[in-house]
């Protein structure tokens, strides 16, 4: 299987159109502007969460370590 290899960090993640510009913030894995901790938002762009889901599955989500 042959996926296309992903825009330029300079755009932003797909994400960001759909959610308010407060919940929006880099991608922990390469920077680039994504949908960030808020209601379904995930700390890493749909790039660099690929290879993770892989790992570890499609289950794989962010909790907050915050109480």
């Amino acid at each position: 299987m042959t996926s296309t290899p992903p825009p330029p960090v300079s755009e932003p993640d797909p994400s960001t159109f759909t959610c308010p510009s407060s919940l929006v913030g880099p991608c922990s894995g390469c920077q680039r502007r994504t949908h960030k901790y808020g209601t379904g938002g995930m700390p890493l762009c749909q790039w660099c969460l690929a290879p993770v889901q892989q790992n570890w599955g499609s289950t794989v989500r962010f909790t907050s370590s915050r109480p």
